[in-house]
């Protein structure tokens, strides 16, 4: 197994267990300390292993961060809604 893989392998359950504890702010302090860890392991996984493997890390990490990426999607959305 590639190191890129285990330290995936290893972020979900990471993040998995931070799900499982309760929290004042609805997790959002460790989504963002996920998200600036997994991003350097995500690019290790589609250099290491390919597309196909790092579409399926991003998929199972946009499953776990869904409320962030849905957040960022409708900020998008709203940025490049034409003003006038």
């Amino acid at each position: 197994m590639m190191l890129s893989l285990a330290a995936a392998a290893l972020w979900f359950l990471v993040a998995t267990a931070i799900a499982f504890t309760p929290s004042r702010d609805y997790h959002w302090r460790a989504a963002y300390v996920l998200i600036a860890v997994g991003l350097p392991i995500l690019a290790g996984v589609f250099w290491q292993n390919g597309p196909w493997a790092g579409l399926a890390v991003l998929a199972g990490a946009l499953s776990i961060l869904r409320w962030p990426a849905i957040y960022l999607l409708r900020w998008l959305r709203k940025c490049a809604r034409p003003r006038g």
